[in-house]
Order: structure tokens, then C-alpha cells, then sequence
């Protein structure tokens, strides 16, 4: 009793000064999951804390289930219309991407550290994808909001690329270890088309199965978590038994669930974040007390350069190539190039050459785990100053408060929100009924001084009211704009067009130079029409003196713009 006392003392311990010092180097800037990575590190035998962990068996164990969470939980916040959107520039990533960036930096490694081209690829294999964990949480966790259209490419690359990753890793440590190297190419060929295939098709009809269990049963708040979380972890395991991959099987469950009717879907995705972040945390608490930092040292300069090597060459490479047959801009592939993010699945899958027995298995893992310090050290405290320099960073939107989930029968998916109305805001000295709310948000009451009034379309609003607000979960994301004040220089411009309004008005309006064919046209045509890419919020187009600022967009069709003028004239 005293042993298990004092163990979970340690663990408490351990894991609340990870959470105080993350959330003072989150000020900073710094990734979070290097922290708790470096404390993991410090509370092992080469650090302070002085904790013998060695099991390579437990580590797996507790990285799988880790990454179940944190893949489903990623699935539930993919918006449909960014999957469709993003869908075939990040399955070409996700395939042809991490087979080229293997092939580069295994090549490299093995010349490096004078290992068979083999042992070299089993490296760059290992390191080949990028991580589902690392992407998520510093493109997430952080409030860090960029151009949909990358962002979405990114995390559904990360989410969808485990079954290559481990494709590749699993066939060399096959061979390496002369296991089925008499099956040849076609048998490794149909084994990745089966872990692509059932997975794919695994997590289409579980995450239906799920929605329907969820709608017959209609649990709710933590009940509907643990439902979900049960559900997703036998899916997983279901999935991998029959030979599929469970990792894409509970991605892409978790987007169908996330995008379904299902009452106190709201709720679910609070939960669902803190089952996460405590996955995030205790994944890479486990793995930073796994490894030794002394016998990193001496591969230290062989593991940097194939770290400089697969951040400045391979993804860079993969990513240029892979984007080809796809109208995407420059800047979000130099975006994209820089944001292959390494994270816990390098590591995980660095295990399975020492639970298999190979030889320099020691040395590939350590190889692994330096390359993910790096990776989260350079590219993880370089993605916010990034976005913003390459102008795919957007500004945070203010947000509504006290969001609630107004049930309305089983499928409903209406919330209930406020805002307080701030001085110089739009809403200020506004009638309520000319309200420039979201389509399908209405004003349910109205509060002053903390007495309801009526809210009615004659009263006018002042600046410390509080408005009710009820409609569509995603409508609300945006309606707390209304009751913000503009910045000195608004990102959207300071006046909003509706995507049908005739360019020609906009011409007349603004002394415009524009062409017969431009005139006769709307917003929406002229914007699907001077772009070979589907339009997301942020995005900017020309139009003679004028910019306009894409303000809200939907399977990329341009819903309203924002007009600013350009600066130099």
C-alpha cells in the first residue's frame, strides 16, 4: 500500500507541474508538447526526478490508446465541408508523401550512419509521417486559426498517414528480420491496400453504427463521452484484429459522428477536449521518462542532420511534387512544407524494431526521438510567426459566451449563446430587429442591468447589454462579431458584401475599372472564376483599387466578402 501511495503521489506530482510550467511557457510561445516531453525527460534517471522506465511494451500500449483518443477527438472537430475541401491534396500527402519523404531521408540516414540501405529506409520510415498529436494540438491547443484550406490538408494528412507509416515500417523490420521476405512485393502491396481499404471502410460504417446507437439511446454530457469513447476504442480494436487500420478506422468515425445530427454534440466536444489534452499529456510524459538523454549524445550530430535533412529536403520535396496535380498557391505549400510536424507516432513506431529483436534497433529508436525533439523544437515555435508572414494566419474571431445545447428532439443541433454588447460595437445603438446576426440566429431575449426586457424589433440595444442568442451551432461561431468593436484595421475590412451582389454596383459605388464580362457578374461568380482553388475564409482577391477579403465560404462557394482599400494607390 505504501509502494502504490507513493507511486501515485510521484504521478500526481509529475503531472501537475506539467500542466503549471505548460501553462507558463504557453505565454511564451512554446510547444506544449515539448514541455511535457523535456519534464518527462526530467523525472527520468538522467534527470532529477531520477525514475528507472525502461518498458518498451507498456510505452506502446499507453501511446496506442493515447492516439485513439487523440485521432477521434480530431475527427469530431473535421468539418465536413473542409474534408471535401482538403480531402484529395491530403491523401496524396498521406500515401505518395510519406513514401517520398522515407525514401529521402532513409537514403540519407543510411549514408549518414554508414547502415545498409535498408536499416536507412526503417529510419526514414519510422519518421516519414507526420504526427496526428503534434498537429492538433499546436494547430488547435493553441487558438492558432489559419486559411481552412491548409489547416484542413494538414490534420487530414496527419490523421490518415499512420497506415502508410506503419505500412512501410512493419514490411522492412519483415524483412530485415528475414520474416516473409519470400512474399514479395504483391503481398506487401495488398497488405497496405488492406489496412487502407478495411480501415477506410471500418470507419465509414462504425461512425454510422455510432450515430445510430446514439440517437436510439440518447445519452447525454459525460455519458454520451464515455459512450463515444467505448465505442471508438472497440471500433479501433475490432478494426486492427480484422487486419485494417484502426488509427484512419477512428479518424474518420469521428468525423461522421462530428458531423451527424446528434443531440449534445456541443457537450460531447468539450469532454472530448479534455480527454485529449490528458491523452497528449500522458503520452508524452511516458515517452520522455522512456528514453535516456545521455545515449542521445553521441548520436546527437548524425540525428540533427537527418533532422535538417527531412525538414529542409525530403518534406519540402514531397510536398512540391505531391501538390502538382493540384491549383494550390505558393505560400500554403511553403506552409505545408515547413509544418510536417513530428510527434509521438515516430516514437511509437521506433519501438517496434526493438520489441522485434532487430539489430541497431536501440539506435533507431534514439534516432527517432531526436528527430521528434527537433521537429517540435524548431517547427512547432515556428508555425504562428509562419502563418502570419505568409498571411494564412486569420484573426481569432471573438467569440459568443456561455454556449449551451438547446435539445429539440434527438437530432437537434440549435444552441444557445451570449453576448455582451460592447461600446462602439455594430450592435451598439442598433434596433434589435436590424441585428446583423448569422443566417438562422435569432435574438431570444434581451437582458440590461441584469432586468429582461423585450426583445422586440423597435428596442434599441446599448452598450452593456446582454443578448440571448439561439440558432445552429456553426452559425454562432461567427455571430459575436456583431457585438465586438473593430480593430484600428480590420483583417475583413470594415464593410461586408453578400456573395450575390452584382460587381456592376460595386463598380458604380466605388469608381471601379472593370470589364463588361466582370460587371454583368456576381461576388461569388467572379471570385469561383478568378481562382483555380476552392475559396475559404481569408482568402484575397484583387479587384481594381479594392480588395475583397473572403468573410464566410461553404463548399467553396463565396458567401460574403469584406471590402478594404489597398493601401498604396
Amino acid at each position: 500500500m505504501d509502494t502504490l501511495n507513493s507511486l501515485i503521489l510521484a504521478g500526481s506530482l509529475v503531472f501537475l507541474a506539467s500542466l503549471v510550467v505548460s501553462s507558463i511557457a504557453s505565454r511564451f510561445g512554446a510547444p506544449l508538447l515539448l514541455v511535457f516531453l523535456a519534464l518527462g525527460m526530467l523525472a527520468g534517471e538522467d534527470g532529477p526526478g531520477k525514475i528507472v522506465f525502461s518498458n518498451y511494451q507498456l510505452s506502446y500500449v499507453v501511446g496506442t490508446i493515447a492516439l485513439v483518443v487523440i485521432l477521434f477527438d480530431g475527427g469530431l472537430r473535421t468539418r465536413q465541408d473542409s474534408f471535401r475541401i482538403s480531402l484529395k491534396p491530403a491523401g496524396v500527402l498521406a500515401t505518395l508523401g510519406v513514401l517520398i519523404t522515407t525514401a529521402v531521408t532513409g537514403l540519407f540516414a543510411a549514408w549518414v550512419l554508414k547502415l545498409s540501405w535498408l536499416e536507412g529506409l526503417l529510419i526514414g520510415a519510422i519518421v516519414g509521417s507526420t504526427d496526428a498529436a503534434a498537429v492538433f494540438a499546436l494547430l488547435s491547443g493553441r487558438g492558432l486559426e489559419i486559411n481552412r484550406r491548409v489547416g484542413s490538408a494538414l490534420e487530414i494528412e496527419s490523421g490518415s498517414n499512420d497506415p502508410m507509416a506503419v505500412f512501410l515500417t512493419s514490411a522492412l523490420i519483415g524483412v530485415l528480420g528475414q520474416q516473409g521476405q519470400d512474399a514479395g512485393v504483391a503481398a506487401m502491396l495488398w497488405l497496405f491496400v488492406k489496412q487502407m481499404g478495411l480501415g477506410a471502410l471500418a470507419g465509414w460504417g462504425g461512425g454510422k453504427a455510432m450515430v445510430w446507437l446514439f440517437q436510439r439511446l440518447g445519452p447525454r454530457g459525460a455519458m454520451l463521452a464515455l459512450f463515444s469513447l467505448g465505442t471508438a476504442g472497440a471500433l479501433f480494436s475490432l478494426t486492427t484484429a480484422a487486419g485494417g487500420s484502426g488509427f484512419l478506422a477512428i479518424y474518420l468515425a469521428g468525423i461522421v459522428v462530428g458531423n451527424a445530427r446528434v443531440a449534445d454534440l456541443p457537450n460531447l466536444l468539450n469532454i472530448h477536449d479534455g480527454y485529449a489534452w490528458l491523452a497528449q499529456v500522458t503520452m508524452f510524459l511516458v515517452l520522455g521518462l522512456l528514453v535516456t538523454p545521455s545515449n542521445l549524445l553521441p548520436v546527437a550530430p548524425y540525428a540533427l542532420a537527418i533532422s535538417i535533412v527531412l525538414m529542409l529536403v525530403a518534406r519540402p520535396l514531397a510536398v512540391w511534387l505531391c501538390m502538382l496535380p493540384f491549383p494550390v498557391p505558393k505560400a500554403e505549400k511553403l506552409f505545408m512544407s515547413w509544418v510536417g510536424l513530428r510527434g509521438a507516432v515516430p516514437v511509437i513506431l521506433a519501438i517496434f524494431p526493438l520489441m522485434a529483436g532487430l539489430p541497431n534497433s536501440q539506435l533507431f529508436f534514439n534516432v527517432a526521438f531526436f528527430v521528434v525533439m527537433m521537429s517540435l523544437l524548431f517547427q512547432g515555435w515556428t508555425i504562428a510567426p509562419l502563418a502570419e508572414k505568409l498571411k494564412l494566419k486569420l484573426p481569432a474571431r471573438p467569440d459568443v459566451e456561455h454556449r449551451v445545447p438547446v435539445v429539440s428532439g434527438q437530432q437537434a443541433r440549435y444552441e444557445a449563446a451570449s453576448c455582451l454588447v460592447r461600446a462602439d460595437s455594430p450592435a451598439e445603438g442598433q434596433l434589435a430587429g436590424e441585428l446583423a446576426l448569422p443566417a438562422g440566429v435569432k435574438l431570444a431575449a434581451l437582458y440590461r442591468e441584469e432586468l429582461p426586457l423585450e426583445p422586440a424589433a423597435s428596442q434599441t440595444l446599448r452598450a452593456g447589454d446582454w443578448a440571448c442568442l439561439i440558432g445552429p451551432g456553426p452559425a454562432l461561431e461567427t455571430a459575436g462579431e456583431a457585438f465586438h468593436p473593430p480593430g484600428d484595421d480590420p483583417y475583413y475590412g470594415y464593410f461586408t458584401v453578400s456573395g450575390q451582389a452584382r460587381l456592376a454596383d460595386l463598380a458604380d459605388s466605388y469608381g471601379l475599372n472593370l470589364s463588361e464580362r466582370d460587371r454583368a457578374a456576381s461576388i461569388a461568380e467572379y471570385c469561383k472564376r478568378a481562382c483555380g482553388y476552392p475559396l475559404v475564409a481569408g482568402d484575397v482577391l484583387r479587384l481594381d483599387r479594392l480588395e475583397m477579403v473572403i468573410r464566410a465560404a461553404a463548399d467553396g462557394q463565396v458567401k460574403s466578402v469584406g471590402l478594404r482599400y489597398l493601401k498604396s494607390q
